[in-house]
């Protein structure tokens, strides 16, 4: 089964230079957990909600001044929708990610794919159990 058969496709995004306040009502309103962030239509990064607790909350930054390129995740982990669902799994039990952002073979976002849509829309539910194993174990390094 193909990413593309299990991801979803309305997908929103934030701008880098967005403060977070603007990103948290976004995840607010369209109730996500993270946010692509793009930049004239390419994939920058993305912004958890963890992003904005950890990185900046918690060290007394302003919600309304610091920038969504402050606090995001830089190092963008991605699957292409012509892959293979069992490669979602693992790219996120390696990463220890549970949402993925799909492109297309011209690097565009087209989706995002979570564990759950491999868990539910794929009905491999020993894969999705070993991706959720990797993912729940705890990871030295921070994100």
């Amino acid at each position: 089964m193909k990413i593309s058969e299990v991801m979803t496709r309305t997908v929103e995004c934030t701008r880098p230079d967005a403060n977070l306040r603007e990103a948290a009502e976004r995840m607010k309103t369209l109730d996500v957990g993270a946010l692509p962030v793009c930049d004239n239509d390419r994939l920058a990064g993305v912004l958890t909600d963890r992003d904005i607790v950890v990185r900046a909350v918690a060290a007394g930054r302003d919600p309304q001044q610091e920038k969504v390129r402050d606090v995001m995740t830089p190092e963008i982990v991605y699957a292409f929708e012509d892959q293979d669902v069992s490669e979602a799994a693992r790219l996120m039990k390696d990463k220890q990610i549970r949402r993925l952002p799909v492109l297309n073979r011209d690097k565009r976002l087209v989706g995002i794919v979570s564990l759950g849509d491999v868990a539910v829309e794929s009905g491999d539910k020993k894969m999705a159990g070993e991706a959720l194993q990797g993912i729940s174990q705890g990871s030295a390094s921070p994100r």
